[in-house]
């Protein structure tokens, strides 16, 4: 059984760093067929990919995000982390990781997402 683990920090002050880390289990991240993806969604708004790193470890990332974020990924422990620098109050949002099939939010089988995170962003 596949298994997505977000772990976050909860609260971050603005212009700081969040952390996002992915725990999965049931699956290999390295594994040439999956894209491993983290979304959210801000209160009130819809969904938003935010990267994806594939088991070839090829990374991509949304261009809106580019600019503030870096993913990798630690295959002994089969977690990959999204990082995200200079926060706002609009980056408040759930955080959630997923199993998808290629680069779009429509090819991640809820099946294969994690519960999510809540993380706030204030001071």
């Amino acid at each position: 059984q596949v298994q997505l683990q977000e772990s976050g920090p909860g609260l971050v002050k603005p212009s700081q760093s969040l952390s996002l880390t992915c725990t999965v289990s049931g699956d290999s991240i390295t594994g040439a067929y999956y894209y491993w993806s983290c979304v959210r969604q801000p209160p009130g708004k819809d969904l938003e990919w935010m990267g994806t790193i594939a088991g070839s470890g090829s990374i991509y990332y949304s261009p809106s995000l580019k600019s503030r974020s870096s993913i990798s990924r630690k295959t002994s422990k089969n977690q990959f982390t999204l990082q995200l620098s200079s926060v706002t109050p609009e980056d408040t949002a759930a955080y959630f990781c997923a199993r998808c099939e290629a680069l779009s939010i429509e090819t991640c089988s809820r099946d294969y997402w994690g519960r999510g995170t809540q993380v706030t962003v204030s001071s």
